[in-house]
């Protein structure tokens, strides 16, 4: 068996960052400052007039809803299709989570956590597809006091799906202080943008410090799988009887939640290892 690691080399990535707040510091805003944006309104944030303006200034559109399910079909078309997007906002996510809490509460009730432990499985999977989107993302996110022993309030964090903070590069606490908002850097894995510091939260800011040229990057779309591959890998994996074990290891490893969200050509890899290995058998 040959080792199979490679040198490894700078690669040039979105923007990915996550921020929360009070109400009132700004987040809309700062989301809305960016050109091209595709604009999910969760809460009809973006319905004064000052957004609107915006948003229009900036080649910007928005699709409102508080629904998950509408939320993952725009991401998937996001995803999957030719479109002159750059960045992706939701804004905010806590409303999205607590849509998602409520239908798993109505699906599979409340006992042992059960509509929790299936909202952490949608909300993973959103996550999976926003990683592999080929477009800067921002998310929001309300704040709520965040408690030590005690119940002594240590400051503040976001409400939301608890793994957030682990999959975006960049997580920000916006606050405002007087006319002013600033963003505090609670992690970064970016050197531009060093955790703990503080500063002033604009679209410029953020450009001068992470490459204009790579905020405003066409998306490459990813080409999905097709029904013939589908049902190509279906019929071999059934016929090598491949174990659920071995599939959802497929699955996860290309960020999907079903074949049919794999990219094409990672699919085709799967189909043409199965032709292999029943050519040798």
């Amino acid at each position: 068996m040959s080792l199979r690691a490679v040198k490894p080399e700078a690669i040039e990535k979105r923007l990915k960052a996550f921020l929360y707040g009070a109400a009132g510091t700004g987040k809309t805003t700062f989301c809305a400052s960016f050109p091209q944006a595709y604009y999910i309104d969760t809460e009809k944030g973006c319905e004064n007039q000052q957004y609107i303006d915006l948003l229009i200034k900036n080649g910007s559109s928005v699709f409102r809803t508080n629904d998950f399910d509408e939320l993952m079909k725009e991401v998937i078309s996001l995803l999957s299709c030719k479109h002159d997007y750059k960045t992706l906002v939701i804004d905010s996510i806590t409303t999205i989570h607590n849509d998602l809490i409520d239908k798993m509460s109505l699906k599979h009730g409340t006992d042992y956590g059960k509509h929790f432990s299936e909202s952490n499985k949608a909300m993973k999977h959103l996550c999976n597809l926003l990683m592999r989107l080929d477009m800067n993302i921002l998310i929001s996110s309300h704040a709520k006091n965040e408690y030590g022993s005690n119940m002594a309030v240590l400051g503040q964090t976001y409400d939301a799906y608890k793994k957030l903070d682990y999959i975006f590069d960049l997580v920000f606490e916006v606050q405002k202080r007087g006319s002013e908002r600033y963003a505090v850097t609670k992690k970064s894995r970016v050197t531009s943008i060093p955790d703990g510091e503080s500063f002033l939260f604009s679209y410029d800011e953020i450009a001068n410090r992470y490459g204009k040229e790579i905020l405003l990057r066409d998306a490459v779309p990813q080409e999905l799988a097709t029904e013939t591959q589908l049902e190509d890998l279906i019929l071999l994996m059934n016929k090598h009887k491949i174990p659920a074990e071995l599939r959802q290891k497929w699955l996860d490893k290309s960020n999907s939640n079903d074949f049919n969200e794999m990219p094409r050509e990672t699919i085709q890899k799967l189909i043409d290892y199965l032709i292999s290995k029943q050519t040798k058998e």
